[in-house]
């Protein structure tokens, strides 16, 4: 601070420094200082500064500040200062911004002021985006600032990530490709931007806002990273949570960068559509009933959702997602509410031209869309269509061109691909449905046909062409049309009153709507071209405005001529003698010539309005004497000029090969219509059958259904029945049950009894087969005993004793389960008791109240050998118990007997391996005295004495006996 106050501080004498010194001073401080409290003064300094000595302070400062956003990343408020300074820099806005902390230098002495931001001359102003522009080229030229920013913007700190979102967003308008490239390749770029708008302070989720704007510019990669990080989700919480329409600034940028994010992205629009977020902007058109109420940001928010509707059903998208986007529109009901706004009143001429566009891109070709609309009604008195009510306004020249422009391209929409639609308006004109009590479509396009205002004209003649294209069937019944012209004439057809009106010699954008009327009229339907060719004077007419050397308003004129002329040509059925194609051809080569009938041809396509007109579907024009081209006509001029041309210098001979062609062409035509006609009937059959297939199945589990519940009240029935008898049989013979019910109750016992019986006999058979079993144990381990010595047969005792033992535990679980079934029996023969007790019980009332004496004594000795038997059975159960006890007491001594043998088999198994052990051992103590013997023989003979060789061969030999002996005995 004393180094400040020196340099900027106070009333010392002598020459006061210039702004660039202090600068420079200063940015010496920022660089060499070791106390952070310094640096940040001077960067505040440097933040004062940098808005009036700009250039300065960025050739100076610009690596300073860098410098300090990497190495003071701890101290948030130096960084807000740094961030702030290089926004200043960077930012071209005019508008100046106030300082939001007190300058550390506010006694600067600088000469003069600056001049007011508000209305700077156009030479400052380029200075100053150029020096913004270096700036910027100055900050990115490493991309490492650029990652460095994003990675500030992740502090959660007011003072860091706001001035930073500004900074980024300065950045990205006067380098928005170069930032982009930069942001897309940086890890999580567009995710920490994101995060923005998720900030619970306002600031800088709306900074936010504009930051994402100016990143999603017109490029696909980062508008598919964005959309597919809940964009979508958290745009419309916004616009919800801001008041929809009624909201203000902040929803206007949330619907741009919704806007940015869907325009020309199919990939996006179809995320939205699938993410069901189409059916949440019905609310957004809710505007309620008054509608005297209309601010100016209501006005910009309600425009921009009306574009966003547009664009998700724009006819340059794909058919497929453009008629996928109407479906959901009108299932939702959005259609439904865009139309509510059509017929409203008090709705502002912009928002109702818009919505009319809309509207009319919502239903274009999508029938289902176009039927609704045409139900729609008008809220007036007596209710009219609002088709009738848009061409009212269409043909009234007071209503602004604009809305003249939208409601034709609403009427053209609504014929689109539509033969219903086309055939309704045409059946207007028809004589047998005019009803002079009301007006009809057909009435008003009839009336701005014949108006006075030339725009009039041409609007109706595009709507009445429209209600004709690609439909042969209305061009035929059009024929039809008789106009009234005045009292005590006979009436003209629709036809001839417009090649009237052409030879009148009237505006040239009239004229160019009735020829463009007559050529779609006539295109593709011989009858239409007769009726024109039986006028006498339409040929005369049409060649003459041709031939002539007109000015270039004019050309346009004579070109549709020429292509109306060709079209009677191409299409001549050669009905009218006087007018074959051969005789057309002639007239023209003859007044016109070939190749300037071509040439006025091909002054159409030349035409600069013709090029607009093609470009889409809309009419927009800056200004009605523009307005001369439609966009379908367009089309069909691109179609015929070619065709046409060849028409005009085909000699008859080639016309006659063409006519065969195209007559065999029209037999397989013919031929292919008719199998498809077959094919369309079986197939309406097969759907018939399979209808009646799945309603006779219906029907068949309906009656399967009522079977199995007629089937359950059956059994219910009989149930209740087969209880009722019951309880009728107990009332009416209760005497005679009580004795079935004990003599049914005794042979129950007496079977029990015969059960137990023969349980009895197979367990004492088990019994015996175990002790036979047994006995033959006994012998074997006897026998193991009286010959434990025997070492050759030890392997076998050892697979004996395992067998033994295998036995002995399947003797042992024989045991058990023959203890269980004892006491499984010895549980149902006290049950029985107890049932025999029961008995005796329940035949103690019955003989006191039935029975006679004989039966009761009867009853009794039965009873007494029920008793008896239960009593045996007893003795027989506790012998088998004792029989059971003295088994296991076998098994247990046998299992002994077993422990002992395999103790004195292990003994017999060590004393073999000693023997084993010990012989080893002599035959190396034999194998060592052979080696020696051997040794001193050898010394022996070394020495000169004489060894015998006899003695040695039977010392060997006696040798050799021993040891065979010794293995023997082994």
């Amino acid at each position: 601070m004393n180094f400040l106050r020196g340099v900027m501080g106070g009333q010392a004498a002598g020459p006061q420094p210039s702004g660039a010194d202090t600068i420079q001073k200063l940015c010496d401080r920022v660089a060499s200082s070791t106390l952070l409290e310094d640096r940040r003064d001077a960067v505040r300094a440097l933040k004062s500064l940098s808005k009036k000595y700009r250039m300065e302070v960025g050739t100076q400062a610009m690596d300073h500040l860098i410098n300090i956003l990497q190495t003071d990343r701890s101290d948030s408020e130096i960084l807000g200062y740094a961030l702030d300074t290089l926004y200043n820099l960077i930012c071209n806005d005019e508008e100046e911004e106030q300082d939001e902390s007190e300058d550390a230098v506010t006694h600067i002495p600088v000469s003069g002021k600056r001049k007011n931001a508000s209305a700077p001359d156009e030479t400052a102003q380029k200075q100053a985006d150029d020096l913004g522009a270096q700036f910027t080229e100055m900050f990115i030229q490493d991309p490492e600032h650029v990652t460095l920013l994003l990675t500030l913007l992740e502090d959660f700190d007011f003072h860091v990530r706001w001035p930073g979102v500004k900074l980024l967003t300065a950045l990205l308008k006067n380098q928005g490709v170069q930032l982009q490239g930069i942001i897309l390749v940086s890890p999580m770029g567009v995710s920490r931007l994101m995060d923005l708008l998720a900030d619970s302070r306002e600031v800088i989720r709306n900074d936010g806002l504009l930051l994402l704007q100016q990143l999603t510019k017109s490029n696909a990669a980062i508008q598919k990273i964005v959309a597919f990080e809940n964009a979508f989700e958290r745009l419309l919480d916004i616009i919800t949570e801001e008041g929809s329409s009624d909201g203000g600034i902040v929803v206007e940028d949330c619907l741009l960068l919704l806007l940015n994010l869907l325009k020309n992205n199919s990939s996006n629009q179809n995320f939205f559509k699938e993410g069901s977020y189409i059916q949440r902007m019905k609310p957004w058109f809710e505007v309620g009933d008054d509608n005297s109420g209309w601010s100016a940001q209501k006005v910009t928010n309600l425009h921009l959702m009306l574009q966003l509707v547009r664009v998700m059903v724009s006819p340059v998208n794909s058919p497929g997602a453009t008629a996928s986007c109407q479906r959901s529109m009108y299932q939702c009901g959005l259609l439904q509410q865009l139309c509510t706004i059509l017929m409203a009143t008090g709705v502002p001429a912009d928002i109702l031209t818009e919505t009319i566009n809309t509207v009319s891109e919502v239903i274009r070709g999508s029938q289902i869309n176009q039927d609704y609309f045409a139900s729609v009604n008008a809220p007036s008195n007596p209710p009219r269509p609002a088709i009738v009510v848009l061409l009212m306004s269409m043909v009234n020249e007071r209503q602004p061109f604009v809305l003249r422009c939208a409601v034709l391209y609403c009427f053209q929409c609504f014929l689109y691909k539509n033969q219903k639609g086309q055939g309704e308006i045409v059946a207007t004109l028809l004589p047998s449905t005019i009803d002079a009590n009301s007006i009809s479509a057909g009435q008003l396009l009839c009336g701005g046909l014949f108006s006075a205002d030339s725009l009039s004209n041409w609007c109706a003649a595009v709507a009445l062409a429209h209600a004709l294209q690609d439909n042969l069937t209305q061009k035929e019944q059009l024929l039809r049309v008789q106009l009234a012209t005045s009292l005590g004439k006979p009436p003209v057809s629709l036809l001839q009153q417009c090649t009237n009106i052409l030879s009148q010699g009237s505006k040239v954008q009239t004229r160019v709507g009735l020829l463009m009327l007559l050529c779609t009229w006539i295109n593709n339907c011989p009858i239409a071209v007769t009726h024109f060719l039986h006028n006498q004077e339409n040929v005369p007419f049409l060649t003459a405005q041709i031939s002539e050397n007109l000015g270039e308003d004019e050309r346009l004129v004579q070109g549709l001529c020429a292509l109306l002329l060709g079209i009677c040509i191409y299409y001549n059925d050669n009905s009218l003698e006087n007018y074959t194609k051969e005789k057309l051809k002639q007239l023209i080569e003859k007044r016109i010539g070939k190749e300037n009938f071509v040439e006025k041809l091909g002054f159409i396509t030349k035409h600069e309005l013709y090029s607009r007109a093609a470009q889409k579907p809309q009419p927009v024009f800056p200004s009605p004497e523009q307005m001369l081209f439609d966009h379908e006509f367009t089309k069909l001029v691109k179609e015929l000029e070619g065709v046409i041309t060849k028409a005009v210098h085909k000699s008859s001979e080639e016309e006659k090969k063409e006519e065969e062609v195209k007559k065999t062409l029209e037999q397989h035509d013919n031929i292919v219509t008719q199998y498809k006609e077959l094919i369309r009937e079986q197939d309406a059959q097969i759907q018939e059958l399979k209808e009646q297939v799945s309603t006779m199945s219906a029907q068949n589990e309906q009656m399967q259904t009522s079977l199995t519940q007629q089937l359950s009240q059956i059994q219910q029935h009989k149930d209740q029945y087969n209880i009722l008898k019951l309880k009728l049989g107990k009332d009416n013979h209760s005497q005679s049950n009580s004795q079935g019910d004990g003599s049914q109750m005794n042979g129950l016992q007496m079977e029990e009894v015969t059960q137990l019986r023969a349980e009895l006999e197979e367990l004492r058979m088990q019994h015996t087969l175990l002790q036979t079993q047994l006995g033959d144990k006994d012998t074997l381990i006897n026998s193991l005993r009286s010959e434990p010595s025997k070492t050759a047969e030890g392997s076998a005792a050892e697979s004996d004793n395992s067998e033994l033992l295998k036995e002995l535990e399947a003797l042992r679980s024989q045991v058990q389960s023959q203890s269980a079934e004892i006491n499984q029996m010895r549980t149902e023969r006290e049950e029985l008791l107890r049932r025999a007790e029961a008995a005796s019980s329940e035949a103690a009332p019955c003989s006191d109240s039935s029975l006679d004496a004989q039966k009761m004594a009867e009853l009794e000795s039965r009873l007494a050998a029920q008793t008896n038997e239960t009593e045996r059975l007893k003795a027989e159960a506790k012998s088998l118990s004792q029989s059971r006890l003295e088994l296991e007491q076998q098994l247990a001594s046998a299992t002994s007997t077993v422990a002992i043998l395999q103790t004195e088999k292990a003994k017999l198994q060590t004393e073999v391996q000693e023997s084993k052990k010990e012989q080893d051992d002599l035959l190396m103590l034999l194998a060592d005295q052979d080696q020696k013997i051997h040794s001193l023989k050898q010394k022996l003979k070394d020495l000169g004495e004489t060894v015998d060789d006899e003695d040695d061969l039977d010392t060997r030999d006696q040798t050799d006996d021993d040891y065979e002996e010794e293995e023997d005995e082994d």
